[in-house]
């Protein structure tokens, strides 16, 4: 069974918004090696230019809990912050849907 989590950033202004941005993207390449991380996309959202929301699908809370203890990913987690006004937390469990494996494995 999946695990994920909607992360919602609010940045300070818009040169926060490139400095996080950038600190995402650098992130983003270590996270591509992480076999367990599954989906992990930064999104803008239209009308809001100092909002990102992260989507993120790991193939179990073993994963993400996996994820979490990688440098690359504590990196971002101590330098975040200075960037943002607020982080609202969202976590998920899928029930069903397309391309969702049920046992953790993405090739199903």
């Amino acid at each position: 069974m999946g695990f994920g989590l909607v992360v919602r950033f609010t940045t300070r202004d818009a040169a926060a918004t490139e400095g996080f941005d950038a600190l995402a993207a650098e992130t983003l390449k270590g996270i591509e090696g992480e076999p367990g991380t599954l989906v992990y996309v930064n999104h803008s959202v239209p009308g809001e230019p100092n909002v990102r929301v992260f989507y993120e699908l790991y193939a179990d809370r073993e994963a993400f809990e996996a994820h979490e203890e990688q440098p690359h990913v504590r990196r971002f987690l101590a330098e975040r912050e200075q960037f943002l006004t607020s982080t609202e937390v969202t976590f998920l469990h899928d029930i069903a849907g397309k391309g969702i494996p049920q046992d953790g494995d993405p090739k199903k």
